[in-house]
Protein backbone atom coordinates (compact mmCIF):
# COMPACT_ATOMS: atom_id res chain seq x y z
CA UNK A 1 0.00 0.00 0.00
CA UNK A 2 1.12 3.75 -0.99
CA UNK A 3 0.45 5.69 2.27
CA UNK A 4 0.86 9.57 2.36
CA UNK A 5 1.40 10.60 6.42
CA UNK A 6 0.90 14.15 7.54
CA UNK A 7 0.64 15.87 10.81
CA UNK A 8 -2.10 18.67 11.80
CA UNK A 9 -0.82 20.41 14.65
CA UNK A 10 1.67 17.84 15.52
CA UNK A 11 -1.27 15.15 14.88
CA UNK A 12 -1.00 12.59 12.65
CA UNK A 13 -2.83 11.27 9.45
CA UNK A 14 -2.06 8.14 7.38
CA UNK A 15 -3.53 8.19 4.48
CA UNK A 16 -3.92 5.07 2.16
CA UNK A 17 -4.37 6.19 -1.42
CA UNK A 18 -3.00 2.88 -3.20
CA UNK A 19 -3.70 -0.69 -2.48
CA UNK A 20 -6.63 -0.62 -0.62
CA UNK A 21 -9.45 -2.49 -0.22
CA UNK A 22 -12.23 -2.49 -3.16
CA UNK A 23 -15.32 -1.68 -1.34
CA UNK A 24 -17.71 -1.79 -3.78
CA UNK A 25 -19.79 1.36 -5.19
CA UNK A 26 -22.73 2.48 -2.28
CA UNK A 27 -22.10 5.28 -0.13
CA UNK A 28 -19.10 6.12 2.10
CA UNK A 29 -21.14 4.55 5.57
CA UNK A 30 -21.88 1.52 3.23
CA UNK A 31 -18.38 1.26 2.34
CA UNK A 32 -17.29 1.95 5.96
CA UNK A 33 -19.48 -1.23 7.06
CA UNK A 34 -17.56 -3.53 4.26
CA UNK A 35 -14.51 -2.08 5.64
CA UNK A 36 -14.78 -2.95 8.80
CA UNK A 37 -16.80 -6.49 8.63
CA UNK A 38 -14.53 -7.88 5.69
CA UNK A 39 -11.04 -6.07 5.86
CA UNK A 40 -10.53 -4.84 9.22
CA UNK A 41 -6.96 -6.32 8.59
CA UNK A 42 -6.24 -2.99 6.40
CA UNK A 43 -7.03 -0.68 9.39
CA UNK A 44 -4.81 -2.92 11.74
CA UNK A 45 -1.67 -2.96 8.77
CA UNK A 46 -2.01 0.61 8.81
CA UNK A 47 -2.16 1.90 11.91
CA UNK A 48 -0.96 -0.86 14.43
CA UNK A 49 2.30 -1.26 16.12
CA UNK A 50 5.04 -2.37 14.78
CA UNK A 51 4.31 0.09 11.77
CA UNK A 52 3.04 2.82 13.49
CA UNK A 53 2.05 4.93 17.21
CA UNK A 54 -0.95 5.00 19.33
CA UNK A 55 -1.43 8.47 18.29
CA UNK A 56 -1.67 7.32 14.43
CA UNK A 57 -5.69 8.11 12.77
CA UNK A 58 -5.78 6.63 9.33
CA UNK A 59 -7.60 7.68 6.40
CA UNK A 60 -8.61 5.46 3.48
CA UNK A 61 -9.43 7.49 0.41
CA UNK A 62 -12.69 5.79 -1.28
CA UNK A 63 -14.80 6.78 -4.50
CA UNK A 64 -17.55 8.95 -3.09
CA UNK A 65 -21.13 8.13 -3.74
CA UNK A 66 -22.39 11.99 -3.58
CA UNK A 67 -22.70 14.06 -6.66
CA UNK A 68 -20.33 17.00 -7.07
CA UNK A 69 -18.21 15.66 -3.95
CA UNK A 70 -14.68 15.12 -4.94
CA UNK A 71 -13.51 12.57 -2.40
CA UNK A 72 -14.84 10.13 0.11
CA UNK A 73 -13.03 9.18 3.24
CA UNK A 74 -12.82 6.62 5.93
CA UNK A 75 -11.55 7.32 9.37
CA UNK A 76 -10.10 4.84 11.78
CA UNK A 77 -7.41 4.37 14.67
CA UNK A 78 -5.75 2.15 16.84
CA UNK A 79 -8.91 0.86 18.43
CA UNK A 80 -11.67 1.03 15.44
CA UNK A 81 -13.44 3.33 12.93
CA UNK A 82 -14.49 7.67 13.49
CA UNK A 83 -17.57 9.16 12.45
CA UNK A 84 -15.59 12.44 11.49
CA UNK A 85 -12.29 13.54 12.09
CA UNK A 86 -11.04 17.34 11.93
CA UNK A 87 -7.40 16.90 12.22
CA UNK A 88 -7.90 14.02 9.76
CA UNK A 89 -9.67 15.34 7.27
CA UNK A 90 -7.15 18.57 7.04
CA UNK A 91 -4.46 16.44 6.54
CA UNK A 92 -6.32 14.62 4.36
CA UNK A 93 -6.98 17.37 2.28
CA UNK A 94 -3.10 18.78 2.33
CA UNK A 95 -2.64 15.09 0.96
CA UNK A 96 -4.57 15.78 -2.06
CA UNK A 97 -2.96 18.81 -3.07
CA UNK A 98 0.54 16.97 -2.00
CA UNK A 99 -0.67 14.72 -4.91
CA UNK A 100 -1.34 17.30 -7.20
CA UNK A 101 -5.18 16.03 -7.06
CA UNK A 102 -7.12 19.19 -5.85
CA UNK A 103 -6.18 22.74 -6.74
CA UNK A 104 -7.03 26.00 -3.87
CA UNK A 105 -10.67 26.14 -3.31
CA UNK A 106 -14.00 24.65 -2.57
CA UNK A 107 -14.59 20.99 -2.43
CA UNK A 108 -17.04 18.55 -1.45
CA UNK A 109 -15.61 14.93 1.10
CA UNK A 110 -18.31 12.61 1.75
CA UNK A 111 -17.56 11.08 5.25
CA UNK A 112 -19.66 8.48 7.46
CA UNK A 113 -21.50 11.11 8.80
CA UNK A 114 -22.55 13.77 5.78
CA UNK A 115 -20.87 15.30 3.52
CA UNK A 116 -18.18 17.49 4.97
CA UNK A 117 -17.20 21.51 2.65
CA UNK A 118 -13.91 22.02 2.77
CA UNK A 119 -12.03 24.88 1.81
CA UNK A 120 -8.03 24.20 0.30
CA UNK A 121 -7.08 28.23 0.97
CA UNK A 122 -3.19 27.60 0.46
CA UNK A 123 -1.17 23.94 0.22
CA UNK A 124 -1.04 23.79 4.01
CA UNK A 125 -4.28 25.82 5.13
CA UNK A 126 -7.77 24.21 5.34
CA UNK A 127 -10.68 25.27 6.40
CA UNK A 128 -14.32 22.70 6.98
CA UNK A 129 -17.53 23.23 7.60
CA UNK A 130 -18.42 20.12 10.30
CA UNK A 131 -21.21 18.15 10.62
CA UNK A 132 -24.14 19.56 12.22
CA UNK A 133 -23.26 19.67 15.89
CA UNK A 134 -24.94 20.27 19.68
CA UNK A 135 -25.16 19.92 23.04
CA UNK A 136 -27.22 17.23 24.05
CA UNK A 137 -26.69 17.38 27.98
CA UNK A 138 -25.72 20.00 30.24
CA UNK A 139 -24.21 20.07 34.17
CA UNK A 140 -24.01 16.05 34.00
CA UNK A 141 -22.29 14.74 37.00
CA UNK A 142 -20.62 12.06 37.57
CA UNK A 143 -18.22 10.17 40.22
CA UNK A 144 -14.26 9.37 39.29
CA UNK A 145 -12.35 7.11 41.93
CA UNK A 146 -9.58 9.72 41.85
CA UNK A 147 -10.89 13.32 41.71
CA UNK A 148 -14.26 13.02 43.21
CA UNK A 149 -18.02 14.56 41.45
CA UNK A 150 -16.66 15.63 38.11
CA UNK A 151 -19.11 18.01 36.12
CA UNK A 152 -19.11 18.19 32.11
CA UNK A 153 -21.33 18.32 29.07
CA UNK A 154 -22.33 15.50 26.43
CA UNK A 155 -21.48 17.04 22.84
CA UNK A 156 -21.75 15.73 19.66
CA UNK A 157 -19.20 17.18 16.73
CA UNK A 158 -18.47 13.98 14.56
CA UNK A 159 -17.57 12.43 17.41
CA UNK A 160 -19.17 11.66 21.08
CA UNK A 161 -17.96 13.71 23.49
CA UNK A 162 -17.92 14.38 27.78
CA UNK A 163 -16.43 17.96 27.60
CA UNK A 164 -14.71 18.92 31.06
CA UNK A 165 -14.66 22.88 31.74
CA UNK A 166 -12.24 22.55 35.06
CA UNK A 167 -9.06 20.34 34.15
CA UNK A 168 -8.17 18.08 37.23
CA UNK A 169 -4.80 19.46 37.21
CA UNK A 170 -2.60 22.13 35.04
CA UNK A 171 -2.74 20.89 31.37
CA UNK A 172 1.50 20.45 31.30
CA UNK A 173 3.22 17.94 28.87
CA UNK A 174 4.68 16.80 32.54
CA UNK A 175 0.97 15.92 33.73
CA UNK A 176 0.34 13.41 30.17
CA UNK A 177 0.12 10.02 32.52
CA UNK A 178 -2.34 11.75 35.28
CA UNK A 179 -4.41 13.42 32.86
CA UNK A 180 -4.30 10.27 30.39
CA UNK A 181 -5.47 7.83 33.24
CA UNK A 182 -7.86 10.38 35.12
CA UNK A 183 -10.01 10.26 31.17
CA UNK A 184 -10.01 6.75 30.96
CA UNK A 185 -11.27 6.97 34.44
CA UNK A 186 -13.79 9.55 33.27
CA UNK A 187 -14.61 7.01 30.43
CA UNK A 188 -15.36 4.21 32.46
CA UNK A 189 -17.62 6.31 35.30
CA UNK A 190 -19.66 7.77 32.48
CA UNK A 191 -20.22 3.78 31.39
CA UNK A 192 -21.13 2.87 35.28
CA UNK A 193 -23.39 5.92 35.44
CA UNK A 194 -24.84 4.92 31.89
CA UNK A 195 -24.33 8.31 30.51
CA UNK A 196 -24.53 8.02 26.77
CA UNK A 197 -24.52 9.66 23.58
CA UNK A 198 -27.82 10.15 21.29
CA UNK A 199 -29.64 6.22 21.10
CA UNK A 200 -27.15 4.77 23.54
CA UNK A 201 -23.95 5.98 21.65
CA UNK A 202 -20.91 5.47 23.53
CA UNK A 203 -19.30 8.58 24.48
CA UNK A 204 -15.54 7.40 23.47
CA UNK A 205 -14.10 10.84 23.53
CA UNK A 206 -12.84 12.61 26.87
CA UNK A 207 -11.28 16.55 26.50
CA UNK A 208 -10.52 18.82 29.85
CA UNK A 209 -10.07 22.32 29.20
CA UNK A 210 -8.03 25.18 30.42
CA UNK A 211 -8.38 29.10 30.61
CA UNK A 212 -5.01 30.43 28.96
CA UNK A 213 -3.10 32.67 31.81
CA UNK A 214 -1.67 34.63 28.86
CA UNK A 215 -2.33 35.15 24.83
CA UNK A 216 -4.85 35.69 22.32
CA UNK A 217 -6.10 31.78 22.74
CA UNK A 218 -9.57 31.02 24.57
CA UNK A 219 -8.95 27.94 25.59
CA UNK A 220 -6.38 24.74 26.14
CA UNK A 221 -7.41 21.27 26.21
CA UNK A 222 -6.54 17.90 26.12
CA UNK A 223 -8.45 15.29 24.52
CA UNK A 224 -8.04 11.22 25.49
CA UNK A 225 -8.67 9.61 22.08
CA UNK A 226 -10.67 5.86 22.18
CA UNK A 227 -7.19 3.83 21.48
CA UNK A 228 -5.96 5.96 24.54
CA UNK A 229 -3.51 8.27 23.16
CA UNK A 230 -4.33 12.25 23.63
CA UNK A 231 -4.85 14.35 20.31
CA UNK A 232 -1.63 16.64 20.15
CA UNK A 233 -4.35 19.04 17.64
CA UNK A 234 -6.67 20.94 19.52
CA UNK A 235 -9.32 18.26 17.63
CA UNK A 236 -11.47 19.03 15.03
CA UNK A 237 -14.41 17.27 16.60
CA UNK A 238 -13.66 18.28 19.50
CA UNK A 239 -13.66 22.00 18.88
CA UNK A 240 -17.13 21.47 17.21
CA UNK A 241 -18.23 20.11 20.18
CA UNK A 242 -16.93 22.33 22.44
CA UNK A 243 -18.28 25.59 20.01
CA UNK A 244 -21.56 23.68 19.90
CA UNK A 245 -21.97 23.99 24.03
CA UNK A 246 -20.51 27.83 23.95
CA UNK A 247 -23.39 28.63 21.78
CA UNK A 248 -26.18 26.38 23.78
CA UNK A 249 -24.96 28.58 26.88
CA UNK A 250 -25.16 32.15 25.17
CA UNK A 251 -21.31 32.12 25.84
CA UNK A 252 -20.15 32.45 21.73
CA UNK A 253 -22.68 34.45 18.94
CA UNK A 254 -22.53 33.45 15.60
CA UNK A 255 -18.92 34.50 13.67
CA UNK A 256 -17.03 35.34 16.29
CA UNK A 257 -14.15 33.23 16.43
CA UNK A 258 -13.00 30.81 19.28
CA UNK A 259 -9.38 29.96 19.09
CA UNK A 260 -9.01 26.54 20.30
CA UNK A 261 -5.27 25.74 21.31
CA UNK A 262 -3.91 21.99 21.73
CA UNK A 263 -1.70 20.40 24.92
CA UNK A 264 1.03 20.80 22.58
CA UNK A 265 0.03 24.60 21.97
CA UNK A 266 -1.11 23.92 17.96
CA UNK A 267 -4.19 26.02 17.62
CA UNK A 268 -7.39 25.91 15.72
CA UNK A 269 -9.84 28.76 15.04
CA UNK A 270 -13.23 27.91 14.80
CA UNK A 271 -16.37 29.90 14.01
CA UNK A 272 -20.22 28.56 13.69
CA UNK A 273 -23.69 29.59 12.55
CA UNK A 274 -26.82 28.10 14.01
CA UNK A 275 -28.68 25.60 12.01
CA UNK A 276 -31.50 25.14 13.62
CA UNK A 277 -33.02 23.21 16.31
CA UNK A 278 -30.55 23.99 19.07
CA UNK A 279 -27.82 22.64 16.35
CA UNK A 280 -24.69 24.91 14.77
CA UNK A 281 -22.72 24.45 11.89
CA UNK A 282 -19.07 25.00 13.10
CA UNK A 283 -16.39 26.03 10.59
CA UNK A 284 -12.92 24.98 11.64
CA UNK A 285 -9.55 26.37 10.42
CA UNK A 286 -5.85 25.09 10.69
CA UNK A 287 -2.57 23.98 8.70
CA UNK A 288 -1.42 20.44 8.43
CA UNK A 289 2.13 19.41 6.63
CA UNK A 290 2.94 16.06 4.64
CA UNK A 291 6.20 14.62 6.16
CA UNK A 292 6.39 10.83 4.36
CA UNK A 293 5.47 9.50 1.12
CA UNK A 294 5.56 5.21 1.90
CA UNK A 295 5.51 2.04 0.33
CA UNK A 296 4.14 -0.11 3.05
CA UNK A 297 4.84 -4.17 2.87
CA UNK A 298 3.59 -7.32 4.52
CA UNK A 299 6.03 -9.87 4.25
CA UNK A 300 4.86 -13.76 4.09
CA UNK A 301 5.61 -15.17 7.85
CA UNK A 302 5.41 -11.82 9.20
CA UNK A 303 3.87 -12.88 13.00
CA UNK A 304 2.57 -9.10 13.36
CA UNK A 305 1.64 -8.70 9.76
CA UNK A 306 -1.44 -7.30 11.66
CA UNK A 307 -0.12 -5.31 14.05
CA UNK A 308 0.26 -5.65 17.89
CA UNK A 309 -2.98 -5.83 20.01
Amino acid sequence: MRVIDSHTGGQPTRVIIEGGPNLGLGTIPEQKVVLEEQFDHIRKQTVLEPKCSDAMVGALLCEPSQEGCTAGVIFFNTSGYLGMCGHGLIGFMVTLAYLGRIEPGVHLIETPVGVVKATLKNPNEVEFENVESYCLHHDVIINVPSVGDVTGQVAWGGNWFFLVNEAPCELALENTEALTQIGRQVRGALVKHKVTGEDGAEIDHIEFFQTPKTGPVNSKSFVLCPGGAYDRSPCGTGTSAKVACLAKSGLLQPGEVWVQESFIGSQFQATYQHSGNGRVIPTICGNAYVYGDTQLVSQKGDPYINGIG
